[in-house]
């Protein structure tokens, strides 16, 4: 028979377990705030997710929007890694698509016009005679609808967009998720983006952070050794639009299947980069398994020892070298964002598919799924 001392013992352990359990749950699941409301008086939603190992990603459900993203360094050290704004204010009227989910369709649609069944669509044109990052009011400037979906292994937040039938000229009703992964032992972030369409239509969504992995922002990206898995990439024209060429980077500033640093080769005398005014290109890569997570590109910074790895299901990845920050837009705590002070790894198919015919195929129809996975893998070198 049970005493009375080992009755009480029993109950209070199976008091402490079970506060433990309880808090252990509570930790999996996203901590949600206001970031305030928009001019025309949309409540903007703030939600953070965190891991048992310190990593924490902050997104805004104004443009479904990576605003914050704090990861350890060779020290131990947590350092937010992504350009932004402090203020929603700052992201409506920004134009640098800081963190954001970027859609319908990510990157440039020449002359803003595309066929699809034998219809012609025009769109609205916001990057000189060209369509970029889905016309003058994306989906980086609209407010998704976030649901928390956390599991005991990992903090999970999705993200819902519905694009209304000829917004921004695209045609179909898009249902576009984006659901962000967080594991509870593992230090990366996984975004899954699904999107369904009563019409045909075109989709391409990707996610536009610019890193930079030292952590500080006013530090230069040129010192950050990047590879990229990639025999071959798309020139482009003066208005950077895809000539439609697939071309072999091998013996060019554009091969970085050898870990090589950013700045060794950006101001080469080559037309590509004055076109891009450095890199701002999307590269083939290449794939073993065409529909499984592969190894694109892999970042290093030597300072703080930082290591990004992009695992995607994509075709492609545009490598943007921040060739158009000029210092005019004040991100956190009012720091200048200055010339090539982030980059952006954006996972994508290729820029102007609808106009190429040789370029895999960004079309979705009725009754079917778009699908793609990205994998963000931190790390640290010694």
């Amino acid at each position: 028979m049970l005493t009375l001392s080992r009755l009480l013992f029993a109950f209070l352990s199976l008091l402490i377990l079970s506060t433990t359990f309880s808090a252990r749950g509570a930790e999996r699941k996203v901590l949600v705030s206001d970031f305030g409301k928009t001019k025309d008086g949309a409540a903007v939603s703030r939600f953070v997710l965190t891991n048992n190992k310190g990593v924490e990603a902050v997104i805004i459900s104004y443009g479904a929007t990576l605003v914050s993203l704090k990861v350890p360094g060779r020290d131990g050290k947590l350092s937010d890694i992504v350009l932004g704004y402090d203020t929603l204010d700052a992201y409506e009227a920004g134009t640098s698509f800081f963190g954001a989910t970027i859609g319908r369709y990510g990157n440039r649609i020449a002359a803003g016009q595309f066929s699809l069944d034998g219809t012609a669509f025009h769109l609205p044109k916001n990057d000189g005679p060209n369509t970029l990052h889905g016309g003058v009011r994306g989906f980086n400037k609209r407010i998704w609808t976030g649901a928390d979906h956390s599991r005991a292994d990992a903090q999970v937040l999705e993200m819902t967009y519905t694009s209304a039938d000829g917004e921004e000229g695209f045609p179909g009703t898009l249902t576009a998720v984006v659901t962000f992964t967080l594991p509870a032992e593992t230090n990366e972030l996984r975004i899954d983006y699904s999107a369904k369409t009563d019409k045909d239509t075109v989709v391409n969504l990707t996610n536009h952070s610019y890193f930079n992995l030292s952590g500080d922002p006013s530090k230069e990206i040129l010192d950050h050794q990047l590879l990229l898995r990639a025999a071959k990439f798309t020139p482009v024209d003066s208005t950077l639009i895809p000539t439609g060429e697939l071309r072999a980077v091998s013996g060019t500033p554009f091969d970085f299947n050898k870990a090589t640093a950013i700045g060794a080769r950006i101001n080469q005398d080559d037309e590509q980069l004055k076109f891009g005014k450095g890199y701002d290109h999307n590269w083939v890569l290449t794939r073993t398994d065409q529909k499984g997570l592969q190894l694109a590109a892999e970042v290093f910074e030597p300072t703080s020892g930082r290591v990004l790895e992009v695992l995607t299901t994509e075709p492609g990845l545009q490598f943007y070298s921040g060739n158009f920050l000029d210092g005019s837009a004040k991100g956190k705590g009012g720091q200048p964002y200055n010339h090539r002070t982030g980059l952006c790894l954006e996972t994508q198919h290729f820029p102007d598919s609808p106009n190429h015919a040789n370029f895999p195929s960004t079309e979705l129809k009725p009754g079917q799924t778009y699908r793609t996975t990205t994998v963000l893998r931190f790390s640290s070198r010694k």
